[in-house]
């Protein structure tokens, strides 16, 4: 591996829920986060069910590598929408593909965390879990445009 490269391994698959890509209504959507066996011996989430929510990092796999768009696009392909950025959009079209979700913990069973709210199709690969904290929250006001206001408001 070069200085370049940053080989991961899933910790985790998704299982459950949406098996199709489509935008909106991922709110009242529940899965299941499988971990690997291999950590089945060191209590892994021992302590996690005293949170209410996570934040997962996962892989977009579904999205070829040569499909990712580093120019600017139209936010979620919306024609009448002005091109924005990689970077200025959470589109799976990114040069490393990966997605960070926040989603509410419904339990905890073994390997398994039941989640509601995960915006990663079943299979996706997840490449880390983490206890959401709100003092991870931004402590002052959030500021961003309104075509994302616009059309984030049926996403959940």
């Amino acid at each position: 591996m070069s200085p370049e490269t940053v080989e991961l391994t899933p910790v985790a698959r998704v299982v459950g829920g949406r098996t199709e890509v489509f935008e909106d209504a991922w709110g009242g959507s529940e899965a299941v986060i499988r971990l690997d066996e291999a950590f089945r011996e060191r209590s892994p989430f021992l302590g996690l069910e005293d949170f209410s929510h996570l934040e997962v990092v996962f892989v977009f796999d579904r999205i070829a590598p040569g499909a990712v768009r580093t120019g600017p696009i139209p936010p979620r392909g919306q024609p009448d929408g002005a091109p924005v950025g990689v970077f200025a959009h959470r589109g799976p079209y990114r040069p490393n593909r990966l997605g960070v979700s926040r989603c509410r913990l419904l339990g905890v069973d073994g390997l398994d965390l039941h989640v509601v709210g995960l915006d990663a199709l079943a299979g996706s690969p997840v490449l880390d879990i983490k206890p959401y904290m709100a003092e991870f929250a931004p402590s002052e006001p959030v500021v961003q445009p309104a075509w994302s206001t616009r059309l984030m408001s049926r996403y959940y």
